[in-house]
């Protein structure tokens, strides 16, 4: 359950995971607080994360400091160490984070991190792009990640788009490229005219940078 005091993203571990998942998050318009040990790797980060801390050791107490109990969800992208995830993820479920998401290398690790409280992303299945997806509340049907910042994303078409056309989204006001429409029952029509009609059951499938898919999303799709 949300608590209404709790707000933004916390990543812990800058890793590459951690890096991509930061700045997804950041370009995308949320409020991002970061944890690494790695002075290098914070520089990194804080054109665009609002708040970057320096910790060597991630106790209970120094992570209580960095104010990272006040987000409302936080993302432990530790995986060298198992020892130093778990206990670390401990600390951040007894900060009061209503939702805590920790990196797991392996099934067995997943399975502890899930006894303790905390849900699991397997970095191996799961890109940084689609957690921030997840984590942004995206109605995107899948999104495939291409080299750089750029993403394919199949998106449902809304009740409120229904009857208007290709033309009528203006993708071009956010960079967007519309590839694909999809109708029912498995229609893939690659060549469409600016005056297609779209229907309830339809899915496009947008080219362009993930933060400009998420601002069509919120603007456009009508997302809550």
């Amino acid at each position: 359950m949300r608590e209404d005091n709790k707000s933004g993203f916390g990543i812990i571990g800058l890793g590459r995971f951690g890096m991509a998942l930061t700045k997804t998050l950041a370009e995308s318009g949320a409020e991002v607080l970061v944890i690494d040990g790695d002075e290098n790797k914070l520089r990194q980060v804080r054109n665009y994360a609002q708040d970057a801390f320096r910790l060597g050791k991630l106790t209970k107490d120094a992570l209580e400091e960095t104010g990272i109990g006040e987000c409302e969800t936080v993302v432990v992208c530790i995986g060298e160490k198992v020892d130093v995830n778990l206990l670390t993820t401990l600390n951040v479920l007894n900060l009061g984070v209503p939702r805590v998401i920790a990196k797991a290398d392996s099934i067995e690790h997943g399975a502890i991190l899930e006894r303790i409280g905390a849900e699991v992303v397997r970095p191996e299945m799961e890109t940084a792009t689609r957690l921030a997806a997840v984590l942004l509340g995206s109605k995107a049907l899948d999104i495939m990640q291409l080299n750089g910042d750029y993403v394919i994303s199949e998106i449902k078409v809304c009740k409120r788009l229904c009857g208007k056309t290709v033309q009528d989204l203006h993708l071009e006001k956010f960079d967007l490229k519309m590839v694909a429409l999809e109708q029912e029952p498995n229609r893939t029509i690659l060549s469409f005219g600016q005056d297609e009609i779209l229907k309830e059951d339809d899915a496009i499938l947008v080219l362009g940078r993930f933060a400009d898919v998420e601002r069509f999303e919120r603007k456009v799709m009508n997302r809550e």
